[in-house]
């Protein structure tokens, strides 16, 4: 039975060494681009997270039969199962991944909406408006949508983003793999797990370039008979996080499995906190103790090539609670986030003054003492784990099961770090 409540013993300086895990951002389009290319692939390094497990068995009742041994899924030519319903996706938050797929299947795809809740119209405009380009036709109810297949443009699509969407990127290659065309994306979303896929469909022989203005992808002239083998990335959102906790403790450790080209936007960000960061390779060597001066961070989310992920502010916002300056953050991207974390934090007497529904500044430094704080969704979830490892006192946290949506064990890696934690 998976645990209701967690409960940290925090002001313990975090030290020691962890690696993290598979990518779940990346894993999850990969598993949908092996259905995609219909020739099925193998896929190493794959995180045991309650969002991929969900997605495995969606392939599995719409006709894509898998194996998994540990970390290793396969995925195997499709059976044609006749889908009825696939009701799962309205868990997982990336469940649109698959309508390419379903679309080559059987013309077209019915799901719910995804994340477990009703979401508006333009929470899947954009990906919407990608199959449109390649001739589909898109129905929307309460209870979700359907995509129908329709007449594909004879020769290349070419898509301009108004957004630097991860999401429409992703479903447009995938799309364009279904539908045997080539694509050029402009303005696309070049993030990792973007890249993850285009290397995984580069093993398939697609001709794929990927640069800041515009990325392409160029179906192979004989459709590849190789079983390509796949290996996901580790998990960089994990490595941030962890990183932070150290630094919210004034701990020192060395997070390792995750690509420290991917990682340049945050460890500027705790340098200006005063922590001393260093990315080597595969390796996030982190020293919070050594005090050095702190300057005023600008943590502002932004899809841009080379700027801060959206998902390493929660966690920043912490590690800069204990930091001296007035921090500013923002997070457009996401416009519910801050609605769902700085309620939960201040539960924790960290005060934050709101310019915007998306945006706060915060002084430091301040104290933190533990509170009783529920995790809304993964990334509060991982943010209030931190703070609980900041704080004085014994935080009890309860929806854990949040966290797991995106990290299998992530109070694990924390406990080998040296963090007090009890799961019940």
């Amino acid at each position: 039975m998976s645990p209701s409540v967690i409960d940290v013993r925090g002001g313990i300086p975090l030290r020691g060494t962890v690696s993290v895990d598979g990518s779940k951002d990346a894993c999850l389009p990969m598993l949908a681009a092996a259905a995609t290319l219909g020739g099925g692939a193998r896929l190493t390094g794959v995180p045991d997270s309650i969002d991929v497990a969900s997605m495995i068995r969606l392939l599995d009742q719409a006709g894509w039969p898998t194996w998994q041994d540990g970390s290793e899924v396969g995925v195997g030519l499709p059976l044609g199962t006749p889908v009825d319903g696939l009701g799962e996706a309205a868990t997982v938050s990336a469940s649109y991944y698959l309508v390419p797929a379903l679309l080559s299947l059987y013309g077209s795809a019915r799901l719910p909406w995804p994340g477990g809740r009703a979401i508006s119209d333009r929470g899947m405009q954009l990906p919407f408006a990608v199959y449109e380009a390649f001739g589909d036709r898109a129905e929307v109810n309460a209870d979700g949508y359907v995509v129908r297949a329709g007449q594909c443009p004879a020769r290349s699509v070419k898509i301009t983003l108004p957004i630097r969407s991860r999401s429409a990127t992703i479903a447009a290659l995938l799309r364009a793999v279904a539908a045997g065309r080539p694509v050029r994306i402009e303005q696309p979303n070049t993030a990792p797990e973007t890249q993850a896929v285009v290397a995984a469909l580069r093993t398939a022989d697609w001709e794929c370039t990927a640069e800041a203005s515009a990325l392409t992808a160029v179906p192979p002239s004989t459709p590849s008979t190789l079983r390509p083998s796949w290996k996901v990335p580790g998990d960089r959102i994990e490595a941030g996080t962890l990183a932070c906790a150290i630094a919210a403790t004034s701990g020192s450790g060395t997070i390792t499995g995750a690509d420290a080209a991917e990682l340049t936007a945050l460890v500027n960000a705790l340098r200006c906190l005063g922590v001393e960061a260093e990315a080597e390779a595969t390796a996030l060597v982190i020293d919070a103790a050594a005090g050095r001066p702190t300057r005023s961070l600008r943590a502002i989310a932004t899809r841009n090539p080379g700027g801060l992920d959206a998902d390493f502010e929660p966690a920043l916002l912490v590690a800069a609670s204990g930091r001296r300056g007035r921090h500013r953050f923002a997070d457009a991207i996401n416009p519910g986030r801050h609605a769902n974390l700085l309620p939960q934090l201040a539960r924790f007497g960290l005060a934050t003054q709101p310019v915007s529904a998306t945006e706060c500044v915060m002084e430091g430094p301040q104290r933190l003492s533990a509170a009783t704080v529920e995790a809304t969704d993964i990334r509060t979830g991982t943010a209030l784990l931190v703070a609980g490892c900041a704080a004085s006192g014994t935080t009890v946290l309860h929806r854990p099961g949040q966290i797991r949506r995106g990290h299998p064990d992530l109070p694990g890696k924390l406990r080998a770090l040296g963090a007090e934690i009890q799961e019940s």
